[in-house]
Order: structure tokens, then C-alpha cells, then sequence
């Protein structure tokens, strides 16, 4: 047997190996922890530079509330702009406001409208759990990392690692953009199908988006079973 067929991971790994995947054990598992009994929940994406004047924000934060009132919680990244917006609605509406805040170099102060609170170093260990908790998922217009977000959910559900679960993406003027490449480029090219396309609903209407979560079976049901 060589060395690269069994490798004792006590002796393998550096310490500063084993001190980050502590690290990241630590992570995950106080994650579960706090999340795995929630109940339903529709986690919120978007941009943390979005303006209180803005419509995004005026928008996720109606989106918060509206979703607290029929008792289901809300699931963002913790930080300021729409995510702010979005926990704002549900705190004040009396529901579940979760925010999964990320510690960066210009550090991102958790937005003060939680009912819930994690603190996270790595980014794949807060996507994680931003995904894996959430009947539902919300994009309103954002940079990098809201669009590494959905496209991480795309893939997710495009593969069959997660059960098809509604992506609403909120602001046509933004994403109508975005869906002509996909289906100018990607659909075009085979490089995706069309049903990978359905995964998606447009909208500006918040009624529809708030819709087009309950039609699904899974979602709707999870709802009825918590009350």
C-alpha cells in the first residue's frame, strides 16, 4: 500500500490545517444547531449597498413582513441593505428574523433587526446553511455575492444535490438582463435545458412573488403543518 492510498489525517494534516477545519466543524455544527428547528422559512438575497430610499429595500422590507404574517421567517445574510430590510419587515411584523453575518476585512456590522444572530468566517459554511434551512428563496438586485448566491442555487437544483425549492428573483428592469443571456448563450449553446429555466420566476409584484412560494406543494404544506 503507498502512502497516498491511506493517509492518517492526525498526522497528515498542518496545525494550521487542523485549527481551519476545526474551524470550520465549529461552524457548521452551531449552525445546525441553532437553525435545524426553525420552522418554515424563505431565505432573503441582495445587495448590502442598497439605500433605505431605495425600492429594493422598500420592497424586501414589505417582502418580511408580509411572510411573518403568514408565518413563515426570514433567513438573510445579516448585514445591512436589503438584508437589513428584509429582517426589519419580519422582526417588526412579530416573526422569525434570522441573519447569518460574514466577519470580512471591512468588517460587516450584523444589522440590528434579529431575533436571531450567527456570526460566520467562511463563506461556504454561511451558504451552507443560508440554502439548506429555506423552503424558498428571494433575489433582489445585488453585486458578486448575490449572484455567486443564486447561481450556487441554480446549480444545487439543476444537479439534484437539493430538491427543487421556488427562486424568486424580484426587479425585472435588473434581471430581464440576465435571462436573455442564459437563454441567448447558455440555452442556446446546450449548455443548459429548458426546464433549467423554469427553475426561475421574474417578477416586480410582490403579491406574485409571495404566489409563486405557496404554489409550491412542499412549501405550502410545511406552512400548514407549523400552525
Amino acid at each position: 500500500m503507498s502512502p497516498i492510498d491511506f493517509v492518517d489525517p492526525q498526522h497528515h494534516f498542518s496545525d494550521d490545517e487542523r485549527q481551519r477545519l476545526d474551524r470550520i466543524e465549529a461552524e457548521l455544527e452551531r449552525g445546525i444547531s441553532e437553525l435545524q428547528s426553525i420552522g418554515p422559512a424563505v431565505t432573503v438575497f441582495g445587495s448590502a449597498r442598497s439605500s433605505m430610499q431605495s425600492w429594493e429595500y422598500t420592497s424586501a422590507y414589505l417582502l418580511g413582513k408580509a411572510l411573518a404574517q403568514r408565518g413563515v421567517g426570514v433567513i438573510t445574510g445579516g448585514g445591512p441593505g436589503v438584508m437589513e430590510a428584509a429582517n426589519r419587515g419580519a422582526l417588526e411584523a412579530g416573526g422569525l428574523s434570522v441573519g447569518l453575518n460574514i466577519s470580512l476585512p471591512k468588517e460587516q456590522q450584523p444589522n440590528p433587526y434579529l431575533s436571531m444572530g450567527l456570526e460566520f468566517r467562511y463563506f461556504f459554511t454561511r451558504k451552507f446553511l443560508l440554502i439548506r434551512y429555506s423552503l424558498g428563496f428571494v433575489a433582489f438586485p445585488g453585486g458578486f455575492g448575490t449572484t455567486d448566491e443564486l447561481f450556487e442555487l441554480l446549480t444545487l437544483m439543476q444537479t439534484g444535490k437539493l430538491d427543487k425549492r421556488p427562486i424568486i428573483l424580484v426587479g425585472t428592469e435588473f434581471f430581464s438582463p440576465l435571462l436573455d443571456f442564459l437563454r441567448q448563450h447558455m440555452l442556446r449553446q446546450n449548455y443548459i435545458e429548458p426546464l433549467d429555466l423554469d427553475l426561475l420566476t421574474l417578477t416586480d409584484d410582490l403579491d406574485a412573488a409571495i404566489d409563486a412560494l405557496f404554489c409550491c406543494t412542499r412549501f405550502a404544506q410545511a406552512v400548514s403543518d407549523n400552525r
